[in-house]
């Protein structure tokens, strides 16, 4: 058995960025942008207002008048030149006249007809955004996964389209005579499966295309088939079938497919039985049938997959392990590294982690109420309440 850090170089090893495409700015949203983006124009690109009032020129102080010689709007601008004396009504996104230099809102004069008189006490702001002062032409956004705050920018520097990396396409296989989908009618030694629909949900959610196969049944020519309906995929992932049962037919179906295993087993509860390799064009990991250790294993060793091949850095691939204080004491000895099912608990530090009694890979109630993986190490002793431990978010 490999230790959990070197199934995660392995997985790593099997998967590289994808090839760059091109796509409207409207449907880039969550999609990793792979070049950085360089503004095409200042923002804003002149001086403009920020409040309705009237621009001037100086620094006029109570009882100063003016006369107001014109108007200018958002994307309206005026084209004269503004002189001593003179005032422009101007409302707020319009370009500031030559000549002015400052915005005198309109709630801090009186006007009569066209002139206007400065009233006591008004505001000594200029009210003026300086060309640029958002961003300059040649700024740079780097690369990134696309929020909608990141849209807006990349509409305010022009650009229409956006360079990102192609969705990885995962194939994904539900295997076992005992599955049938939700709605169907189980036999009494069935169940409903259930693995696919929460790795869908994980793997899209990280920008992947998913295609959810077909059940492939416990025979070899049932799984050949649906290895063949994965053809084109970047990554098959398949649930159930890899461990050495006679029933177990998911390896030995993979491998006549010519099937490159680089692991099979790793020390880590829950997950021992996960084999990964690569398969014709497409990487492969072989997850277990269990659903706790199959969503364990695909936070761990499928996410960080995907983001290597969406274009992420190193350094982003997998999230860093946080800290906690145990609410409550664990046991010792570990012969392999488990990730316990756990709960947070807010605190005035960092905060309290506890970890759920029942432990089984088999309970999805308990998985539903986690929202942290307390991480165990190797051979990790006994620990009491308060110390602390590491845990990952899920």
């Amino acid at each position: 058995m490999i230790s959990v850090a070197e199934a995660l170089e392995n997985c790593l090893s099997l998967v590289v960025p994808l090839p760059v495409e091109h796509v409207p700015l409207a449907r880039a949203a969550g999609r990793y942008m792979a070049e950085p983006a360089l503004a095409r124009r200042d923002q804003p690109p002149f001086d403009a207002s920020a409040m309705d009032g009237y621009a001037v020129s100086g620094d006029p102080v109570a009882g100063d008048s003016f006369t107001v010689v014109g108007e200018a709007g958002a994307g309206h601008h005026w084209a004269g030149t503004l002189n001593q004396g003179e005032a422009l009504r101007i409302f707020t996104g319009a370009p500031l006249p030559q000549g002015a230099n400052r915005v005198v809102i309109q709630e801090d004069v009186i006007r009569e007809g066209q002139r206007i008189t400065v009233k006591p006490g008004a505001d000594a702001a200029s009210h003026v955004r300086p060309a640029g002062q958002d961003f300059a032409a040649g700024s740079t956004l780097s690369p990134r996964r696309l929020r909608p705050a990141d849209l807006a920018l990349l509409a305010a520097m022009n650009h229409p389209e956006i360079p990102v990396t192609r969705r990885p396409v995962v194939a994904l296989i539900a295997t076992g005579d005992e599955l049938v989908m939700p709605g169907e009618t189980p036999r009494a030694d069935q169940i409903i499966a259930s693995n696919s629909f929460a790795l869908k949900a994980m793997f899209e959610a990280e920008g992947a295309e998913v295609r959810l196969l077909p059940i492939a049944r416990d025979t070899e020519e049932s799984l050949r088939v649906v290895f063949g309906l994965a053809e084109g995929a970047d990554l098959i992932v398949t649930t159930g079938g890899a461990s050495v049962g006679d029933h177990d037919l998911v390896g030995k179906v993979a491998m006549d497919l010519g099937l490159q295993r680089r692991f099979w087993k790793l020390a880590m509860r829950p997950g021992k039985p996960l084999m990964a390799g690569r398969m014709g064009s497409a990487a492969m990991l072989g997850l277990p049938g269990n659903p706790v250790s199959s969503i364990v294993c695909a936070h761990l060793f499928i996410l960080p997959m995907i983001r290597k091949m969406l274009g992420l850095p190193p350094d982003d691939l997998s999230p860093a392990p946080r800290r906690a204080v145990l609410a409550q004491a664990v046991q010792g000895k570990r012969p392999r590294a488990h990730y316990m099912r756990a709960r947070l608990i807010a605190g005035p530090g960092l905060p309290g982690i506890l970890a759920f009694e029942r432990q089984d890979s088999s309970l999805l109630s308990v998985l539903a109420e986690a929202d942290a993986l307390l991480i165990r190490p190797v051979g990790d002793i006994a620990r009491a309440a308060g110390e602390e431990v590491s845990y990952l978010p899920i």
